[in-house]
Formats: structure tokens, sequence, C-alpha cells
């Protein structure tokens, strides 16, 4: 007799149990569209070009109901010079993010990868150049925590540039 109200409160209570809400990706497209969007939309700069410039930066910005971005935030970057090419990207993206159901906001966090293609002559010296960009960047570091449970990390965006 116990063996069978504990079944039925299991089955009962499995009524009132609702599975974890699956999350469609919150990039218009999906993505392989979003990655393929920021190859396309983000335009490296002749300063970075000319200084070699590699490394990471990382951003998080927060998207509307209507997919609006607002209130873009460096979490970390290896140089300022790598930021810029990024904001412009994410301000162009506007209108094509998805948030979950009932939410008003919602923040995103997603970081970038920015290199060089190796080149085919003349790797001395562009070794070099690399080295030298690296020994002077300044490195962009929050202070503060990074509020993991109230956003959503992306997958790294790798942009590729040729050298000249």
């Amino acid at each position: 007799m116990k063996k069978l109200i504990i079944i039925a409160l299991l089955l009962t209570s499995t009524v009132y149990c609702k599975a974890q809400e699956d999350l469609a990706f919150p990039f218009q497209g999906g993505s392989p569209i979003m990655t393929k969007f920021f190859k396309d939309s983000l335009k490296v700069s002749p300063d970075i070009v000319a200084k070699k410039a590699t490394g990471m930066a990382v951003f998080k910005f927060t998207a509307d109901v209507s997919g609006n971005i607002s209130k873009i935030v460096i979490y970390y970057a290896d140089d300022y010079l790598l930021t810029m090419p990024v904001i412009d990207a994410l301000k162009k993206s506007t209108k094509k993010w998805i948030i979950p159901n009932k939410e008003k906001f919602h923040d995103f966090i997603i970081p970038f990868s920015i290199n060089f293609n190796k080149p085919t002559a003349g790797v001395a010296e562009v070794q070099k150049a690399a080295y030298a960009f690296y020994k002077v960047r300044k490195p962009i570091v929050a202070k503060d925590q990074i509020p993991l449970n109230a956003a959503t990390l992306l997958p790294t965006v790798v942009v590729q540039y040729d050298i000249k």
C-alpha cells in the first residue's frame, strides 16, 4: 500500500514539474550566421594591420525585446586598438538579437579573437612587428565580477586578416 501511495505522489508531482525551457540561439539564423555576420561586418583598421596587432577582446552587451543593443561593456581586451572595430560591428548587429521569453532585457557576453594570417614571406619581420606590438600593448581589464548567471556566453568569433 505504501508503494502505491508513493508511486501516486510521484506521478502527480510530475504533472507540476516543467522541463528546462529550451532557448533558441540568440542571433537570428543561429551560430553560423552570427559568425559569418561578424566576420563580414568587422573591418580591421589599417592601424591594426600596420602594427600587426593580435589578441582577444571580451564584451558584454544588453539586448532588448526588439533586438536593440545598449550598454556595451569591455570586460577584457588585449589593447584598446582591438576594441573599436568590434564595437562598430556590435552596433551593426542591432535588431538581430533574440532574448528569452518573459524578459525585457538580456545580457550577452561575446569574445572576439583577432589574428593575422601567416605570411608566405618575410616571417622574421612580421614576428618582430608582432612582438613590438605585444611589448607596448595596454590590456583593458574589468574591475567588477562577471555575473555569468545573468548573461549568456556566446561562442568566440575568430577574425583573421591579411597583412601587407
